[in-house]
């Protein structure tokens, strides 16, 4: 039996086609995804608005899901349609206001061997009440830590995929980061430069201008980051795509993370322990303080998901028509 201790709000997830109590199990213990990391999945927010809850973006998270089941050779035995009507059916199920969403799509049970051949593809979706993935520091900002591990890098694996098995990395660093008394962590790629934290996207503010790095860079290109930059140019922001080095970081006059888990969560401290064979060192970004740019794209970005902004109307997708 599960509780929802750490699941507010959840009583049922969607399974295989059915909705289930959130305490009752549906997978076996050799399921192939539990012992290689062989899945998919998509972080997805719904938000309360004057219309009900409205999820955002969800067509371009569903688009993902899928493009990162064929990285995996994945047969996906429901529509697009499906999965959203799906979503939609647990949100409301749960009577949900808000809500976090998690589909999940792994190989089953079937064989253990390193290849699935008879493992055939699972899709689970849950919801529930998440606030900011950063708590309080989404507000007042974040400390991170420059870990000394290198992102995994582009040309090792599809980095426009989400696959499960990446973010053991990411847990690991996440991890590090926290037991040396940090907020969050940060990598660098195999060139030396910023590359992403462990599940949200970078951008730095210098001089006026808000720039973020690309797939190139060893990034998953989130949907959360494409959204900043149409809603910073609409905005009359300069914006720029291109590698960030760490000095271009430690320089800055604002940074923060995006992310649909992370929203957009400023940073104003960061130690670096990118080289493990000399002394971490501490940086204070900017002032010290949230900047003025992340405020004004927090706040805007809130606007929007909240469904105050008609120019975006087309972003969201409401649950009760």
């Amino acid at each position: 039996m599960f509780d929802n201790t750490h699941f507010p709000g959840a009583k049922k997830f969607w399974h295989q086609g059915k909705l289930y109590d959130w305490s009752q199990p549906t997978i076996h213990a050799m399921s192939h995804a539990l012992h290689y990391g062989t899945s998919v999945f998509e972080g997805i927010r719904a938000y309360s608005t004057l219309n009900g809850p409205a999820v955002f973006r969800l067509p371009e998270h569903i688009d993902r899901l899928f493009h990162s089941a064929s990285t995996l050779s994945m047969k996906v035995l429901y529509s697009k349609e499906e999965i959203i009507n799906a979503i939609m059916s647990v949100i409301k199920e749960n009577k949900l206001k808000s809500a976090y969403i998690r589909p999940l799509m792994f190989c089953g049970y079937g064989n253990l061997g390193l290849l699935p051949k008879f493992s055939p593809a699972e899709l689970t979706i849950g919801a529930w009440e998440w606030g900011a993935y950063l708590g309080e520091k989404t507000e007042k900002g974040a400390h991170v830590y420059i870990v000394p591990w290198r992102r995994v890098h582009h040309s090792q694996l599809e980095m426009t995929a989400k696959l499960g098995g990446v973010y053991v990395q990411s847990a690991i660093c996440g991890m590090e980061a926290r037991s040396l008394g940090c907020d969050e962590a940060v990598f660098l790629n195999l060139e030396g430069n910023i590359a992403e934290g462990p599940g949200e996207n970078i951008f730095i503010v210098k001089s006026g201008v808000l720039k973020t790095n690309d797939k190139t860079e060893s990034v998953l290109e989130g949907i959360t980051r494409e959204s900043i930059l149409e809603i910073a140019k609409n905005l009359n922001l300069e914006t720029s795509v291109g590698p960030i080095t760490k000095e271009d970081f430690f320089q800055a006059d604002e940074i923060f993370f995006s992310g649909t888990a992370v929203e957009i969560a400023p940073i104003i401290r960061a130690t670096d322990g990118s080289n493990p064979e000399e002394e971490k060192k501490e940086y204070i970004i900017g002032s010290g303080k949230v900047g003025d740019i992340t405020l004004r794209l927090a706040k805007y970005y809130k606007d929007i998901v909240s469904g105050k902004i008609k120019e975006y109307e087309n972003w969201l997708t409401y649950v009760y028509d």
